[in-house]
């Protein structure tokens, strides 16, 4: 039956007594039907739910708890990073991550500090979460230039406190988990008398023990020379008793994992390969992230290289930013990071991209090899810095945090992203959703033409958004000033496709505001190319200029790899100015005007295809008239 008056009244009565969230949209007749929600683009972080902090927030990591719970701490305070009042929270939520429990402290908000957080649940329920404790209340250690340094929140003891009721409270002694003193800790500013170190990446159960990673530093500063160290534990998971868990400082020796470059080695991830290969990355201030493995249950270490796609493959790169390594499932592996090399802490932190990594057999033992990436995440905002993220997966659905230091967030990511990223080295079909038109031989030979959408709308709700244009292409010689592809009007408005002077391929936009009355005010343009060296004359490449409208990035595939930047700048992607929103079109594309060579296949499509997809059309059987042969070495 239709709501009366009575119902809404009943109704709202009940909801003030029993805290249920029912509003007049809600209660619907029989012959009612909800208005359809908006798509929005999960990947934007505005649409997170956020988890309840002080004013500055850290490493909010998550369990599943045996009651069904999800259990987060968090480092908090009310006066920034490394402030005395840094203190480790815990919060509880019953509806995964939608609305949280009020936080329990572990430790009081008044010095000592206690900082840097992660848990761990064992198979009897019991959750143990390990942390930075400040125990003997330093004030200060000595700094650079013999100035006192007076953040203290990495440096004492490495402690543990324990719960055995799904996190609801806490032991009531915490217990020291004591690390061997070893190089690094007699050559600090203290001399060994203070261990100065920090604690982010999430504990590994493997082969029955406790791994729980961390870095020793020389000081409390960003040029603080560190290394990467590991406690295990070989019993924590059966000893009731935690005053009676061992812990063992690894690897063996006087030195931990170094950087291949630099001096700083810290924020260690570890992850566990199926033949039990320990694998760990970690970053450096190269620009690059570092990567090891053992063999020997982290006793000794492969020497660090820096991290590349496959071995002996392209490096990786990565700014000075937490770097995490996630095993949701057997031979599945996720690889968080921010692609690109700018070394220091001022390199972006916006888009979080993502890698799906696979073991491939080597002839050292097994290794990882990695997907092209994607973007996770993103903030409007280019200035937002997003790190310390952590992975719960739950009844097959997939949950991110992150934090942005003064508000965290957790985000439900799609199954399918992940699944397609995992299925990226297989993929070989040819996208066709959105795809605007497909053409080939004759069809788009020089001087032919396609029609266009009116416009291209990059704040058009996800998928659409954004545009893709692909083309399979063999140049004569790589002379500046081709024209590939041209739909520009006669004030240059539009897009275009061409060759550049250094022989890469660069997309042009030229667009405007797109609000009421300002359709045909030309704002605002960019344009920009792929890596230098790529094309080659004489021979067939695959060419995918991807514009992301959602996330505000044009990037290139070429030849199924995303471009990075290269050697020749630190990225190899670019963000769209958020007041160029329209491109429109003269309503038709001119193919081949000025081009040196010939296309064999060239495709448009009007929204954004993701990077795998991208990789698919370039690894698709090929119409053998249009695209000869594939590319040399591939």
């Amino acid at each position: 039956m239709r709501s009366t008056p009575v119902m809404m009244a009943v109704l709202a009565l009940l909801s003030l007594a029993g805290g249920w969230r029912i509003g007049r949209a809600q209660i619907l007749g029989p012959t009612e039907t909800r208005p359809p929600t908006p798509p929005i683009d999960w990947r934007d972080l505005q649409h997170g739910s956020v988890i309840p902090d002080e004013e500055y927030v850290d490493q909010p990591y998550l369990v599943r708890c045996d009651d069904g719970a999800w259990l987060c701490t968090l480092t908090t305070s009310r006066g920034g990073e490394g402030a005395t009042s840094s203190h480790v929270l815990a919060t509880r939520s019953l509806d995964q991550g939608k609305t949280w429990s009020p936080p329990v402290a572990l430790e009081p908000e008044t010095p000592p500090e206690s900082a840097y957080s992660t848990l761990l649940k064992t198979p009897t329920g019991r959750i143990y979460v390990f942390y930075n404790f400040n125990a003997d209340n330093i004030r200060e250690i000595p700094g650079p230039g013999g100035k006192p340094v007076k953040r203290v929140d990495c440096l004492g003891q490495f402690v543990f406190r324990y719960s055995d009721d799904h996190g609801k409270s806490w032991s009531a002694r915490r217990y020291e988990m004591p690390m061997r003193e070893t190089r690094i800790d007699r050559e600090n500013v203290t001399q060994g008398r203070v261990r100065i170190f920090w604690h982010v990446g999430r504990p590994l159960v493997h082969r029955g023990a406790v791994f729980v990673p961390f870095s020793k530093m020389v000081g409390i500063s960003n040029l603080s020379r560190s290394e990467v160290f590991f406690l295990r534990s070989d019993n924590l998971l059966s000893e009731p008793d935690p005053g009676k868990i061992h812990w063992t400082t690894l690897p063996d020796g006087e030195d931990g994992l170094q950087a291949p470059r630099g001096i700083i080695a810290e924020e260690p991830s570890l992850a566990a390969l199926s033949d039990g290969t320990l694998f760990c990355v970690y970053r450096t201030q190269a620009g690059r992230p570092a990567h090891a493995y053992s063999r020997d249950d982290g006793r000794t270490w492969t020497t660090p290289a820096f991290l590349t796609y496959s071995p002996g493959g392209r490096e990786v790169k990565h700014t000075r930013a937490a770097n995490f390594v996630w095993q949701p499932a057997p031979g599945k592996y996720l690889y968080w990071f921010h692609n690109h090399e700018i070394p220091d802490f001022t390199g972006q932190r916006n888009p979080a991209w993502i890698a799906a990594g696979r073991e491939i057999e080597t002839p050292a033992g097994r290794r990882l090899a990695w997907s092209q990436p994607e973007i996770l995440l993103y903030a409007a905002e280019a200035s937002t810095r997003m790190s310390y993220p952590d992975l719960l997966v739950e009844g097959g659905r997939y949950f991110v945090t992150e934090t942005q230091k003064t508000i965290a967030r957790v985000h439900e990511i799609p199954a399918a992203f992940f699944e397609q990223l995992w299925a990226q080295a297989e993929n070989r079909q040819v996208a066709s959703k959105g795809r605007l038109f497909d053409l080939r031989g004759s069809a788009c030979a020089a001087g032919a033409t396609a029609p266009l959408p009116v416009r291209f709308d990059l704040d058009a709700a996800p998928p659409f958004g954004g545009l893709t244009i692909e083309a399979w292409v063999k140049l004569t010689d790589l002379a500046g000033g081709q024209i590939w592809l041209d739909s520009r009007d006669a004030a240059g408005a539009g897009l275009s496709l061409g060759l550049t002077d250094r022989g890469t391929v660069q997309l042009a936009l030229r667009g405007t505001f797109g609000g009421p009355g300002r359709e045909n005010a030309v704002l605002a343009e960019t344009a920009w190319d792929c890596d230098p060296g790529l094309l080659r004359a004489g021979e067939w490449h695959h060419v995918v200029v991807i514009v992301d409208g959602g996330a505000r990035i044009v990037a290139f595939v070429i030849d199924g790899q995303l471009c990075d930047g290269g050697t020749a700048r630190p990225f190899g992607w670019v963000r769209v100015p958020r007041d160029l929103r329209v491109i429109p079109t003269t309503k038709t594309l001119r193919l081949a005007p000025s081009l040196h060579g010939e296309f064999g296949i060239v495709r448009l499509y009007g929204r954004r295809l993701h990077v795998s997809e991208a990789v698919g059309n370039w690894r698709a059987p090929r119409d053998a008239t249009a695209v000869p042969s594939r590319p040399a070495g591939k």
